[in-house]
């Protein structure tokens, strides 16, 4: 069974979140979806979300769901803010105390209980959550987090930040609990589903060469081209690859108000006695958290 799928793509943080819905039934959910956040003015907006809101009434759909393939630290998310609206059930990865705690200390977020509650629904390998007709499953592909998730909804599997599309490879492992060899192990799985198994990213980059976004690619095509885990990458290789890369790499832009927010489910942190809400930037000097 193959489900509808529709797109949006986020410029400002090159984000594909998507409206995965049940042809037979409507009952749909939403991958991953954007909270606006510019962060020279630190000006929040809805914009994307109400997009995404919007087309879910235009078609006349169910919303049953908010599906979250990580805790992200390149954008902030809007799953508490169309709960809020919607009453549809936030579900993560059960790993996501792990995030949890590594962060809730950093951001000195005492008032987040570091047990997953902030969320509707924690998944692990194997687990499923209905669709209409249609089966959500559940993969674990950790290695960029702990508590990574694939979604595979019928013909289709909704990868996150695990895979990219072929031309640009595959997600970094360098962020607390990130792992190299186990993100390899997490993409073999992905790998082994039927080569016809349509796959959708989490982002796209545009990649030297490239000039249009792309977010749909296939088993085969992975197999095929991804530059980084084609057929005939051994582990090994694979790793060492990744961690040279990862050592370039700078911070993700957001990943201070992303990080915040999203261990909070995409809610804010709690407002001040003046009723304004703030964001923690914690300090440091070299490596080392100021103290």
């Amino acid at each position: 069974m193959q489900p509808d799928v529709q797109v949006f793509f986020d410029r400002a943080t090159s984000t594909a979140s998507y409206l995965v819905s049940d042809p037979a039934t409507k009952v749909s959910a939403i991958i991953d979806p954007v909270l606006d956040f510019e962060p020279k003015a630190a000006r929040l907006s809805t914009a994307s979300a109400d997009l995404i809101l919007a087309a879910v009434a235009d078609r006349g759909l169910d919303l049953k769901y908010v599906l979250e393939t990580h805790a992200h630290a390149d954008h902030l998310s809007a799953a508490d803010y169309i709960r809020r609206r919607t009453g549809a059930e936030i579900a993560i990865g059960a790993h996501i105390v792990e995030v949890q705690k590594t962060f809730i200390p950093v951001f000195e977020a005492d008032e987040v209980a570091d047990d997953g509650g902030v969320f509707d629904h924690l998944l692990n390998e194997g687990d499923e959550l209905p669709l209409g007709d249609m089966t959500i499953g559940v993969i674990h592909t950790p290695g960029h987090t702990p508590a990574d998730l694939t979604y595979l909804i019928g013909d289709t599997a909704f990868v996150g930040d695990t895979l990219f599309m072929p031309d640009y490879g595959t997600a970094r492992a360098d962020f607390p609990g990130g792992d190299a060899r186990i993100l390899y192990r997490s993409i073999q799985k992905v790998l082994a589903l039927p080569p016809q198994t349509r796959l959708f990213v989490g982002h796209d980059y545009l990649p030297a060469g490239r000039d249009t976004f792309s977010w749909e690619t296939t088993v085969a095509e992975q197999q095929e081209r991804n530059i980084h885990v084609r057929e005939g990458v051994s582990e090994d290789d694979f790793v060492a690859m990744r961690e040279a890369r990862d050592a370039t790499l700078a911070a993700p832009t957001l990943i201070l108000p992303s990080l915040q927010v999203n261990i909070r489910g995409g809610a804010m942190p709690d407002a001040s006695q003046s009723g304004r809400v703030f964001l923690k930037i914690p300090i440091t000097h070299g490596d080392k958290p100021e103290s």
